[in-house]
């Protein structure tokens, strides 16, 4: 069976109170110059008993004790003063910047046109003026950017025009179709006496043997 922590309270009889003060007062010097001896270790105990009576130990002496320990929390005392004033100054701009939200939702409702009971005349006019104001700006923002894709298609266009050009030399010699097909070519054929030279007129693109002639 497990047994409960039994709660420390107060002494509340005198007698037994300053008889437990002395058993464990004694007890606890023992343990200091023990600890002392033992493990070279520098204690200092200073007790004051519940009337104001000093007790202490000391390894060496109380004075050179406190000086020594004054001299190691020396850098964390300042340590902790100067996390008190950090974090002093961060709630003071947590603070500040709660109320700019504040300030900024109410403003961004007011120009969604809510909570505008209790504005002023004066404050509708001023939410006006700035809904105008981002309107013409808007409107900018969006000419401009329209006219930049219009300069962005015709440049395309140019290059889809060029690209289309440079393959229809490669494809025709440096000639275009329709001028192909415009070609006149006039092919003579003679025979070994001028009397019978025959002349023959063919219109449209070069033809192997069999292009019908027109005479």
């Amino acid at each position: 069976m497990v047994r409960g922590k039994t709660q420390m309270r107060r002494i509340e009889n005198a007698t037994s109170r300053q008889v437990t003060f002395s058993k464990r007062r004694n007890g606890l010097l023992k343990k200091a110059f023990e600890l002392s001896v033992l493990c070279d270790a520098q204690v200092g105990l200073v007790i004051f008993s519940p009337r104001g009576k000093l007790y202490e130990f000391a390894s060496s002496s109380i004075p050179e004790v406190i000086e020594r320990y004054k001299m190691h929390t020396k850098g964390k005392v300042q340590l902790d003063e100067n996390q008190c004033v950090d974090i002093q100054h961060t709630k003071q701009e947590t603070a500040s910047l709660m109320k700019k939200l504040e300030l900024l939702e109410s403003s961004k409702r007011k120009l969604l046109g809510e909570g505008l009971g209790s504005c002023s005349l004066e404050e509708v006019q001023q939410i006006e003026k700035q809904l105008e104001q981002s309107v013409r700006t808007i409107r900018a923002r969006k000419m401009q950017v329209f006219w930049e894709q219009m300069e962005r298609l015709k440049e395309r266009e140019r290059a889809l025009t060029a690209e289309n050009v440079m393959l229809r030399e490669l494809k025709f010699g440096g000639k275009s179709s329709g001028e192909k097909e415009r070609e006149v070519v006039i092919c003579i054929e003679g025979g070994s006496d001028k009397s019978d030279v025959e002349t023959e007129l063919i219109i449209g693109p070069p033809h192997d043997s069999r292009t019908r002639r027109l005479i």
